[in-house]
């Protein structure tokens, strides 16, 4: 996973994080009033979001796992 975590403590629930997550990994919750991390798998670690964000709360991992591909032919 890339996106680790977001601290719903410092999170204000701007949604800042939300519209600059290109692959809609992030979205508000149910009440709108923090953001929560819908499609981990989807993250691409392009860190506009952790870098967007202006109470610092996001935390995304340096490794993202996935499965290795290898195309023959």
């Amino acid at each position: 996973m890339s996106i680790e975590k977001i601290d719903h403590d410092l999170c204000t629930g701007c949604g800042i994080c939300v519209d600059s997550c290109m692959l809609d990994v992030i979205r508000m919750n149910a009440e709108g009033d923090k953001a929560v991390i819908q499609y981990p798998e989807d993250c691409m670690m392009c860190y506009f979001c952790q870098q967007d964000c202006p109470e610092d709360a996001i935390s995304i991992s340096v490794t993202k796992t996935s499965p290795l591909i290898v195309s023959w032919g």
